[in-house]
């Protein structure tokens, strides 16, 4: 090797184009770590590549409180922020099993895929209106209310078989669980009724033509960024689901043989259909710390292939009376309230 002019073996010249190299590389190294690697399957997308959302319309001049989308969009147009949230862990205790009391009542593994709950603790197929109201929950002030939704999986360790299933991969707790009641834009609300179920997303959605579909998949610190697909969330980011549950009841019914009928949604600017009640709209956000890459898929009936568009959330109103005064009393005087308080 023959040194340069002044000692160094290639020149000094060659010292910055080195250091390039290293920094580019770096960075590269840097990017891999910062954003999980893409494979081109059409059921995941990068958050950066997902559009915002419009913010919703400003609230009327009877409306309920509680009436924003969120905290970033509440502030951006000046809608009243009055919520009621519960504070129900997340699901540390390890309930879970395959039922479905709202839409298989009585059959053991009739979801043919996991759920997680939170709140009520006695939850499963065989559940009736008695037992749910004796049962323990997880809620801290007592809420003996029921919340489930399928679990996520990392699918690249715990690939033991779940039964006859075959949904495979480690269960994954959430790092987080929100629970929030919300009030409606346009009208005050009116209080649920006891055992009332509400169902949002559609557990078929990948081959029934996904009418009901609503799945809200996200990532913390990208508000109004939501996807119908799992997202790729950088490094420092919690990957989310949120339910918006019906919040408009046809003033008899607690359940109905479609299970749907009963409580339906609201119109794009909050007005509930005619002959309907505005009640506390109930939002659940589930966080969870993403897996590396794609190594993650929802629980799912076989036919549906884990598609993310299958994400679905069940809720059962088991609050007492007084309770559920509360929450209404809470919103519509746009006060800011806590379950366990």
């Amino acid at each position: 090797m023959n040194p340069g002019r002044d000692g160094w073996p290639f020149g000094r010249a060659a010292l910055p184009v080195g250091v390039l190299l290293c920094l580019v590389l770096g960075l590269s190294l840097l990017s891999v770590r910062l954003w999980p690697t893409a494979s081109g399957s059409p059921d995941f997308v990068r958050i950066t590549d997902v559009p915002v959302q419009q913010p919703p319309a400003p609230p009327g001049p009877g409306a309920s409180t509680g009436a924003a989308t969120s905290t970033d969009t509440a502030t951006a147009t000046g809608a009243a922020t009055g919520s009621y949230t519960e504070d129900c862990g997340r699901d540390q205790e390890g309930h879970r099993n395959s039922d479905n009391v709202v839409i298989s009542p009585g059959v053991a593994g009739g979801a043919h895929h996991v759920h997680d709950y939170v709140g009520n603790l006695s939850t499963d197929a065989l559940s009736t209106e008695s037992t749910l109201a004796a049962a323990g929950t997880t809620c801290a002030g007592g809420d003996r209310s029921s919340y489930y939704w399928p679990v996520l999986r990392r699918t690249d360790r715990g690939l033991s078989q779940d039964g006859e299933h075959g949904n495979l991969g480690e269960i994954l707790t959430p790092d987080t669980v929100s629970i929030e009641f919300l009030g409606n834009p346009w009208s005050q609300v009116v209080p649920m009724p006891r055992f009332l179920r509400l169902l949002v997303g559609d557990p078929t959605a990948a081959t029934d033509g996904g009418a009901n579909a609503r799945a809200r998949w996200g990532c913390s610190g990208f508000p109004g960024r939501w996807t119908g697909r799992y997202p790729l969330c950088p490094a420092g980011s919690l990957l989310t689901r949120t339910f918006e549950f019906p919040s408009c009841w046809d003033g008899r019914s607690t359940d109905s043989p479609g299970h749907r009928a009963q409580a339906v949604f609201p119109s794009d600017s909050g007005v509930c259909p005619h002959d309907t009640f505005p009640i506390p709209r109930l939002r659940v956000t589930v966080g969870y710390r993403p897996p590396p890459g794609e190594a993650f898929a929802l629980d799912a009936f076989p036919e549906q292939r884990h598609s993310p568009v299958t994400d679905h959330g069940v809720f059962i109103d088991v609050m007492s009376d007084s309770r559920m005064a509360s929450v209404v009393a809470c919103l519509n005087q746009n006060r800011k309230c806590r379950g366990s308080d």
